[in-house]
């Protein structure tokens, strides 16, 4: 028996758990609250995706002679699928890696419409490793289902979505209300199966749902109606992403049928006040939560507790979760994607809110992204320390709005002072703080990739989104990202108010032009959308767009809008991924932009050198006195001898350095080489205490003369060339 249950409903992502109630259960540990948390979206995918549910799936009534002929395919196939299965699960989930082998042999997977472009695939991925293929080859089949299920059982199925449809831009509940009232569907029986199970074992006072997006939205109303009508002593909550931006503006009664409270932003408070009301505490305070009282929605935020701060709310909390259950799938072709969807992570964040916080499409008004709050690196690499031991995973994905470039290089010294081995990625700025030796820095770290908006790839319009960036400077940031190792994916948007047609063409030249010069793996189109909590939805005639109103009683994030400019941007939306598709594997760059499109487009107005010539716009000899020097390198052997040339004879010093890779030598007169081996001693990484350039100059200087000469020269930029000297 616990006080609490937290669900997360289905469907989100396959591989690892959404993070939501993880770091709800570490702050309820904090607080001595008992709870136990399950994400039902992979608990019904297992039991849907067995040999048991796919029996289920096949045994519905259908009329085979109406059906498509890939549906009339898979049924003829039934007995392969299963007969395979439960094999092919336990291989997704890394517990049968001698299958790759048959599932590549292309004879032992039952295949339909999934596989018809296999060609283009194997193009797309190249010679991908065994396991990556088979995982590939696996997950068509896992669609191929997916597809007969659609078609067949249940239209709104999704692997991480389920009645999506009813969740997105719901201004009226009528018709997800409609739906509630209506027979169980397929999954839904699966669903409540598996619920019901959960109840009786946990018995809990309060459940808990964690809404991140629409496509959770009818699973959790429907799972909450089941409670109500089973449990009737039960208290039901909801929150998380999906009530945090689209329901702050509920005024529909019904909707309290199903959940006796909904909370705002920061879930601690006002869990923890919901918790201790219900020990009936005599005078009830709420914060930012929605109720029912005296027959209205009513919204109360009349408590005084102040929200915690980053370091007070624990350590994420994995237990009860069925870690070694999730499935690793490789969807497409786009490296990544395949980050988000192969492999565990345990989900951290380094600074609650956006330290930048100004971008006109960004939710910039909510707390989520307007409440800035960093965490300590020490406090972080605790918390992945404990992580670590909790779940056995190393992997790390930090879940910033933007991680902070000078925090993100506190907690890659913390690791490398640690010894720990991690591998870890997060989203980002492209902001010039991502210099050379940072980047170098954040790989040794375990750092493996970035992601971050370059959005509309044209000055004038980054501008007017205020993203506080231009165009050569992300060009100079994914230089120095790529060339220390680390794979880069760049949001890219087409659509933004007042954008033209040929910023759009020129805004695909500079996207060729990054991924041609080899700076940019990774990207993905998106077109613009207008949300309610964003400057351009709060002020949308500044930025030349006409809101279509309509009257709010459930949902309210995605603002239908008329551009004034009255260009179609959606029909941009197929060349610009095809291109997209085309240059993340290196290819197609010469082929006239024109050619991706079917109507006729302007030409680009780019420079076709304008990416190369902004690389080389760089003062690779300023002395900036303020920047901290750590040198990465402990192991160093100095070798004496005497330097002759025509009777003449200097002492000098070999200098050995072993890297991880190659061998660095350098050669310096033998004074200057014991005062470089003292303060290369003196200040490695594990010294918290940094030394200032400006420092190292006077303290040369007390010895030597003409600091900037010796900094600059060949041996020292041999050092800083292979990182073993970084200014940060």
């Amino acid at each position: 028996m616990k006080d609490l249950l937290l669900i997360t409903p289905p469907f989100t992502q396959l591989n690892t758990p959404y993070p939501a109630t993880a770091y709800i259960k570490g702050f309820l540990n904090t607080k001595n609250f008992s709870s136990y948390q399950m994400d039902l979206g992979i608990e019904v995918i297992l039991e849907l995706f067995s040999k048991e549910g796919i029996q289920k799936i096949f045994d519905t009534e259908i009329d085979l002679k109406s059906t498509s002929e890939n549906s009339q395919r898979i049924f003829a196939l039934r007995e392969e699928y299963l007969k395979t299965i439960d094999q092919v699960i336990l291989f997704l989930q890394n517990k049968n890696p001698t299958l790759a082998r048959q599932i590549c042999s292309m004879n032992f997977l039952p295949e339909a419409s999934r596989f018809n472009h296999l060609d283009d695939m194997d193009f797309a991925f190249g010679n991908m490793g065994l396991q990556d293929k088979a995982k590939h080859l696996a997950t068509l089949y896992l669609e191929d289902l997916s597809d007969y299920i659609v078609e067949n059982v249940d239209s709104d199925f999704g692997f991480s979505r389920y009645a999506e449809r009813l969740g997105k831009s719901a201004n009226s509940f009528d018709e997800l209300y409609s739906k509630l009232q209506s027979e169980q569907t397929f999954i839904d029986d699966f669903t409540l199966k598996i619920l019901h199970k959960k109840l009786e074992l946990v018995q809990p006072k309060l459940v808990c749902f964690s809404i991140p997006f629409p496509g959770n939205l009818y699973s959790a109303f429907r799972s909450a109606k089941f409670i109500k009508e089973n449990y009737p002593h039960i208290k039901i909550a909801m929150g998380g992403g999906f009530p945090n931006t689209e329901l702050r503006e509920i005024k529909d009664k019904r909707v309290f049928e199903f959940f006796d409270f909904i909370t705002l932003d920061d879930g601690e408070v006002p869990l923890e006040l919901i918790i201790n009301n219900e020990k009936l505490t005599p005078d009830k305070k709420y914060k930012r939560t929605f109720l029912i009282e005296n027959q209205q929605v009513i919204y109360k935020n009349d408590s005084i507790k102040h929200d915690y701060k980053q370091s007070e709310i624990g350590t994420p909390d994995y237990t009860d979760l069925q870690l070694d259950k999730y499935i690793s799938v490789i969807e497409i072709a786009n490296p990544m994607h395949s980050l988000w969807s192969d492999g565990r992570w345990n989900k951290l964040t380094m600074a609650h809110g956006c330290y930048w916080g100004k971008c006109t499409f960004c939710d910039i008004s909510l707390d989520y992204i307007k409440i800035y709050e960093p965490i300590s690196a020490k406090i972080l690499v605790d918390r992945m320390e404990e992580l670590i031991k909790t779940t056995g995973e190393t992997g790390f994905h930090f879940v910033d709005e933007a991680a902070p470039p000078a925090l993100m290089r506190e907690v890659a010294l913390e690791i490398l002072r640690r010894n720990l081995i991690v591998t870890w990625w997060t989203n980002i700025r492209f902001e010039k703080s991502f210099t050379q030796d940072l980047c170098f820095l954040l790989k040794l770290s375990g750092c493996v990739a970035v992601s971050g908006g370059l959005e509309v790839a044209s000055d004038r319009l980054l501008k007017l989104i205020d993203k506080g960036v231009s165009v050569d400077q992300v060009a100079r940031v994914t230089r120095n990202f790529t060339e220390a190792g680390i794979m880069v994916h760049a949001y890219l948007m087409y659509g933004y108010p007042t954008q033209t047609i040929q910023e759009t063409v020129d805004s695909l030249e500079m996207v060729r032009q990054l991924f041609e010069m080899g700076i940019l793996q990774s990207g993905f189109w998106h077109q613009f959308a207008m949300t309610a909590h964003s400057p351009v939805g709060q002020n949308p005639e500044e930025f030349g767009v006409i809101q279509i109103k309509q009257e709010i009683k459930f949902a309210n994030n995605d603002i239908d809008f008329k551009d004034k400019t009255g260009i179609d941007h959606s029909k941009f939306s197929f060349g610009l991924k095809k291109s997209l598709f085309n240059f993340m594997h290196g290819i197609n760059f010469e082929i006239p932009l024109q050619d991706w499109f079917d109507f006729k487009i302007p030409k680009t107005t780019i420079h076709p050198d304008y990416i190369h010539d902004s690389l080389l716009d760089e003062n690779q000899f300023s002395f900036k006195g303020n920047s901290k020097i750590i040198f990465l390198a402990k192991n160093v052997i100095a070798e004496n001898y005497i330097k002759t040339k025509k009777q003449n004879s200097w002492a000098y010093t070999k200098i050995t350095f072993h890297l991880r890779t190659n061998i660095v030598k350098v050669e310096l007169e033998q004074e200057k080489a014991g005062w470089l081996i003292k303060i290369i001693t003196e200040n490695t990484f594990e010294n918290p205490k940094r030394i200032t350039l400006q420092q190292l100059k006077v303290n040369f200087e007390e010895k030597f003369e003409d600091f900037e000469l010796f900094w600059f020269s060949k041996p020292i930029q041999q050092l800083k060339e292979n990182g073993i000297v970084l200014s940060l």
